[in-house]
């Protein structure tokens, strides 16, 4: 009963925070000059995907920045590297560099596996072009699918809240990002917000992905700290609109 009511205070949680900036926002519809915080924590929702009992935008994604000490990184920062590259890039536009972005990785391994596209893209995924591999005919073999992993997330509509601590891993957004994963993952555990069939990250190469239903590995399998839910609530009420 714990898990289940603190999941109906998250989503709870989310619906002030959409409310108190005016709407969810997409990656396609953002820039860096808007008034970002300069820390926070950020959480997408896939298109389609919904609670079951409650009709709500179901969670997919949690994510934050500068958690090392010392780390200068800026939210904006992170998401504009989840968006990828403009359309005036003079390389490559609206592509992008998975190996800078998890969640890009993951989404580009989910589009892999369900459509079968290994050897047109053998070296995805890896944390660096291979030994003996041109970076640059292997960044030009890989920028049809950067394409269609930036056309996904910008399509993804996401919230944010303002958490602007030192940085570092005992910071709270750290504590709010673990324990929003541990809380919303379903994996190892009974289903409190199944995933539909046809969602692509059941495609992932990580069982923590597929069974959990986030495009997060880390923390998944963990148990959470109800208290991260106060500091939550906390952050929402500091949040503004950008």
């Amino acid at each position: 009963m714990e898990r289940s009511a603190d999941l109906d205070r998250l989503y709870a949680l989310f619906d002030r925070l959409e409310a108190r900036v005016g709407g969810a926002k997409r990656l396609a519809d953002c820039t860096g000059y808007a008034d970002w915080p300069k820390r926070g924590v950020y959480f997408f929702f896939a298109p389609g995907e919904t609670r079951a009992e409650s009709g709500q935008r179901r969670l997919t994604r949690v994510g934050t920045h500068a958690v090392s000490a010392g780390s200068s990184t800026a939210l904006w920062d992170r998401l504009k590297q989840h968006y990828g590259t403009g359309a005036r890039s003079d390389d490559h536009p609206h592509g992008g560099n998975h190996r800078g972005s998890v969640y890009r990785r993951r989404v580009g391994e989910a589009f892999v596996e369900r459509y079968g596209l290994h050897d047109h893209y053998p070296d995805w995924g890896t944390p660096s072009v291979p030994d003996g591999r041109d970076r640059a005919a292997v960044r030009d073999e890989e920028y049809p699918l950067e394409r269609r992993v930036s056309a996904f997330l910008r399509d993804q509509p996401f919230l944010w809240v303002a958490l602007d601590d030192e940085p570092g891993p005992d910071s709270d957004r750290a504590f709010v990002e673990r324990n929003t994963i541990a809380l919303a993952s379903n994996f190892d555990r009974r289903p409190a917000d199944p995933r539909r069939s046809d969602w692509l990250g059941g495609y992932a190469r990580s069982a923590k992905i597929r069974a959990g239903g986030l495009w997060n590995v880390a923390h998944a399998a963990e148990s959470h700290n109800p208290a991260f839910l106060d500091v939550l609530e906390r952050a929402v009420e500091r949040t503004d609109p950008v």
